[in-house]
């Protein structure tokens, strides 16, 4: 049973349940009903959504959702706990102050830690330790990711990250630097539009939900990007990745890694990247772009140009990107979480 409470990763949820019931698992995702759009449709797995059942319908973006929300997650978690399964595996706690009372499993149990230690509650190291060391794996996607967690006493495995594949139509004019997924703080929105403007002739393509105020960055902005927002449909999507020369993530050291990198990996686009958390990973194992020491905007932008101006470094690159997109497999990846639940039965 892969369980993702709050819905925070659908596409992620969805391709993992869809591996593993490729390999002949029984497989349940339990979830709550996504708020910003459509969901793949299961593949060979079943989906239940008992999760928020009011809180994810209702109140949207409202201030009163979140308390309802809390009041809503112990009766999903009480549900969840009782479910049959051989395995239950949590791929994001929801609200981690009430789960180190309520979350008391029956079956083994594995923790997928794409937070590495949540934004919200990163100084409460003694929760998470407490949290974590309950169940009897967690994984990781990043060796990063793991020496992360060692400093907090947690032994995790690394199961990389798999790429979401795409073949988007090329419209590619050779000068758009993307900055793609949600927007928030984090992200470095205000870094890569600096670097941006450093570099003559860019364009910079925003394409992501805005959950911050976006007032600042679109006047230092002006005229160099384009913004397309709200939840991108997957034709919405892959417009965006066809358009993209490179893309961007001047990430603050928040994530193991970037559902939005893979997305942008598995379409071909190069990736520079800040060297946080886990996301130079895969861009240095297969050369698919350049890594760039954390908050060097210069740095940044020199690196961005020069896949920009050099075609010979860009299709290096691009190749670099794709041999990511042929080894960091959905199925590399269930056969990987197959061999670990095994070590639990």
């Amino acid at each position: 049973m892969l369980a993702d409470p709050p819905g925070f990763t659908p596409a992620y949820d969805h391709e993992l349940a869809a591996a593993l019931a490729a390999r002949g698992l029984d497989v349940e995702l339990v979830t709550s009903r996504f708020r910003f759009g459509e969901t793949p449709s299961p593949s060979g797995y079943r989906r239940s959504e008992p999760f928020y059942p009011l809180s994810s319908r209702v109140f949207h973006r409202s201030p009163l959702r979140i308390p309802f929300k809390l009041v809503e997650h112990i009766p999903g978690t009480v549900s969840l706990l009782r479910r049959p399964a051989d395995v239950l595996h949590l791929q994001w706690l929801a609200a981690p102050e009430l789960d180190r009372f309520l979350l008391r499993a029956r079956v083994p149990t594995v923790f997928t830690a794409h937070d590495l230690v949540p934004r919200r509650t990163a100084k409460k190291q003694a929760l998470w330790r407490q949290l974590l060391s309950r169940f009897d794996r967690v994984v990781v996607h990043s060796e990063r990711g793991r020496q992360t967690l060692v400093e907090l006493g947690i032994d995790a495995r690394v199961i990389p990250h798999p790429v979401f594949p795409s073949e988007p139509p090329r419209a590619d004019d050779g000068r758009t630097l993307l900055c793609l997924g949600t927007i928030r703080p984090y992200k470095g929105l205000g870094d890569a539009i600096a670097a941006a403007r450093q570099i003559d002739g860019a364009r910079l393509l925003v394409a992501g939900d805005p959950l911050e105020p976006l007032n600042g960055y679109r006047a230092e902005a002006g005229n160099l990007a384009e913004w397309r927002l709200g939840y991108l449909s997957q034709v919405e999507l892959e417009r965006a990745l066809g358009e993209a020369t490179v893309a961007l993530f001047p990430y603050r050291p928040e994530l193991d890694q970037s559902g939005a990198l893979l997305q942008a990996l598995g379409a071909g686009v190069p990736a520079v990247a800040y060297d946080v958390g886990g996301i130079a990973e895969p861009v240095r194992q297969f050369g698919a772009g350049r890594v760039v020491r954390p908050g060097d905007i210069s740095g940044l932008a020199a690196a961005a140009r020069e896949l920009l101006e050099d075609a010979a470094a860009l299709e290096a690159a691009r190749a670099g990107a794709r041999r990511a997109r042929e080894t960091l497999t959905w199925d590399a990846a269930a056969a990987a979480h197959v061999a670990l639940y095994e070590e639990l039965a």
